[in-house]
């Protein structure tokens, strides 16, 4: 399995939206080899992000609660990701001014 796919269920709190997304993106990476998709293939990739995180999240809410919860912390919920996403909105944010 691909390290970077995180273990959403059994988070408390539950996992978000952007988590749930965040996993299916990467699934979708993984399986079509595709990192970047160019302007011939985005409208696939987007259909299949939202396939898998339309399953992933009905997959979550049909299976019973977890004894304990997963062992590493969801890349999203690390501060040190926080803090890259909240620079890269930044400069995104000064850019655009």
């Amino acid at each position: 399995m691909c390290r970077n796919i995180t273990e959403l269920r059994g988070l408390e709190p539950a996992a978000t939206e952007d988590e749930i997304e965040a996993a299916a993106l990467q699934y979708i990476r993984k399986v079509s080899g595709i990192r970047k998709p160019s302007a011939a293939n985005r409208e696939a990739i987007d259909r299949a992000v939202a396939a898998v995180t339309a399953a992933t999240r009905e997959l979550l809410s049909e299976l019973p609660a977890r004894r304990q919860p997963p062992q590493t912390v969801p890349p999203l919920r690390r501060p040190e990701v926080q803090a890259r996403i909240a620079a890269r909105e930044a400069a995104a944010s000064a850019a655009a001014r």
